[in-house]
């Protein structure tokens, strides 16, 4: 089966996702913008960051899609995957980018991230700081663990990136 990885990558922990599932698999990945078509192969990787409500990328790759291709599609962001209420939160977003004839066919995780406020652009930096004004004054009993972690790791640096956690995709790929 011919096969790509593609990546959308803000500030690298796709991009590190993306390399490493490469070197397990020995397919090529390839940053999204790098991508003239998908027309060529039979399967196509996605892994993209979750930003403003989407994955970067994404409606871009999968608009060239054909019936015949089989599409997975990892998410990663600095929401866990192990809660329902995120996951639910994440593929509903998702929805809106995948068209229905290949999401409901298609293979899809969610990996952690990773962010560091130093390095974050201006307009990332202001949409986050008005994220963090919203997110503050809701009540704390109302708080899902989406708004919790936000809360707790804004202005930081911290790093959830599990390069273990791709194993299940290598798997299948293989």
């Amino acid at each position: 089966m011919n096969t790509i990885i593609i990546y959308g990558s803000c500030y690298g922990s796709t991009k590190r996702y993306a390399e490493r599932l490469s070197e397990i698999t020995g397919l090529k990945a390839v940053f999204f913008k790098d991508v003239k078509s998908v027309a060529g192969y039979d399967r196509i990787v996605y892994l993209g960051a979750l930003c403003a409500g989407g994955v970067m990328g994404l409606k871009k790759t999968v608009c060239g899609l054909s019936a015949s291709q089989e599409l997975f599609v990892a998410t990663v962001g600095l929401a866990d995957p192990i809660d329902a209420e995120n996951v639910n939160h994440i593929r509903d977003s998702l929805k809106k980018q995948v068209p229905a004839s290949h999401y409901d066919e298609s293979k899809i995780f969610h990996l952690r991230g990773a962010i560091d406020y130093t390095k974050l652009g201006l307009k990332h930096r202001i949409m986050m700081k008005l994220l963090y004004s919203k997110v503050t004054k809701i009540p704390e009993a109302e708080r899902n663990a989406e708004v919790r972690a936000l809360i707790a790791t804004y202005g930081k640096q911290v790093d959830f990136v599990n390069l273990d956690t791709l194993e299940p995709i290598a798997q299948i790929l293989k």
